[in-house]
């Protein structure tokens, strides 16, 4: 699987990116704030599962998320 990026919503100029720890090219973006928040609300129920999966397996799948600029 390779790097899923979420749609950037106006205004937004950061994710939070959980990184695989087994696949280099496997990871999940989620628009953030600056500080890592995650709007939840804003996010897809697609998009929800898979933020609420990366958080449960942080540790064994993917590392300890980092915020970092959004790729545009």
């Amino acid at each position: 699987m390779e790097s899923t990026l979420m749609p950037q919503p106006a205004g937004h100029g950061y994710e939070l990116r959980f990184q695989s720890l087994f696949d280099e090219g496997r990871a999940y973006a989620f628009p953030c704030d600056a500080a890592g928040r995650v709007d939840m609300d804003a996010l897809s129920e697609r998009a929800r599962q898979n933020y609420l999966y990366a958080r449960t397996v942080v540790g064994r799948e993917f590392s300890v998320p980092a915020v970092q600029p959004a790729l545009h």
